[in-house]
């Protein structure tokens, strides 16, 4: 049994701590890494339309359930998709959200958060997606619904939209000690939104390269990935790691190696230690701005 901690978001459902991303993870992999993480302890799934593993990542779940239907329920699975900008606006995110329902057949009948990918579109295209998630949540298909890579501009567009009925329960990001967005996790915090926290690792560009990360992973006696992801938890983020191995990244990621799950469980074994504050405040640079792909909250229409 998992006892990953939970926060309860504004929807009144628990979000694990930590999830599995699976952007990258070929399609031919996705079922056995799935499978492989659950039965190491994850609950929490993140995946997306765009990443084009969907199918693959719950055939994992739906195998690590028919392992043993007993213990293994669909309900302590906690599984995030997300709409891409290509299928922004009212009707394009309906006929979206109810592939991803497809895909989920056999398994259940809903999907547990659903976010707006990016705000890369319009005001009149954005809007028309988050009118459709609250139509699915009022009906009982998605139990959260929530945005990502949303920059306040964007929030405060959507808190002002007459058609609210819903506030976002999440808004993804990506987060660490070189992209702390001050700013906009106060903001946030202040909405009641809960932040989530893609890139953690920063696909892997500081390991063995920032002092500080590596002077704490020998006081603490864990890798520098478990610094990063402890991190990101003591900051109160939902965290969303990536299984890759630092020594063979090509391209920012590599295949999993299912002989040699290390990596995969080192990610989850966070739970043993607690970085002490004065610690924390050597990892923080709130005054750096270090992306490692897009930064679509400055995205502007």
């Amino acid at each position: 049994m998992s006892n990953v901690p939970a926060y309860v978001s504004r929807s009144g459902y628990k979000i694990p701590a930590i999830a599995l991303g699976v952007y990258k993870t070929p399609v031919n992999e996705a079922p056995k890494l799935v499978h492989s993480a659950l039965n190491i302890g994850y609950r929490h799934i993140d995946c997306a339309q765009f990443y084009n593993n969907e199918k693959e990542v719950l055939q994992g779940v739906a195998e690590w359930i028919n392992e043993n239907p007993k213990t293994n329920k669909r309900s302590d699975v906690f599984y995030t998709t997300k709409i891409f900008d290509q299928n922004h606006g009212y009707e394009l995110t309906k006929a979206a959200i109810q592939q991803s329902l497809d895909n989920i057949k056999g398994i259940s009948d809903y999907l547990d958060l659903v976010l707006i990918h990016s705000p890369q579109s319009n005001k009149e295209k954005r809007l028309g997606s988050y009118k459709a998630l609250q139509e699915f949540a009022e009906a009982g298909f998605i139990h959260s619904i929530g945005v990502s890579n949303y920059g306040i501009h964007h929030l405060e567009e959507l808190y002002a939209w007459e058609g609210l009925k819903i506030e976002p329960a999440v808004n993804q990001v990506e987060l660490h000690p070189w992209l702390m967005r001050n700013e906009l996790v106060k903001y946030c915090r202040n909405k009641g939104i809960l932040l989530e926290a893609y890139s953690p690792l920063v696909r892997g560009q500081k390991f063995d390269k920032d002092e500080n990360v590596m002077s704490l992973s020998k006081k603490y006696n864990k890798s520098q990935a478990q610094i990063m992801i402890r991190w990101s938890i003591q900051q109160g983020f939902v965290t969303l790691p990536k299984t890759s191995n630092p020594g063979r990244l090509a391209s920012n990621f590599d295949v999993f190696n299912f002989d040699n799950p290390e990596r995969l469980v080192s990610n989850f074994d966070v739970w043993d230690f607690e970085i002490k504050d004065e610690d924390m405040e050597i990892l923080n640079m709130p005054n750096s701005y270090f992306v490692t792909g897009w930064d679509p909250t400055t995205f502007h229409d």
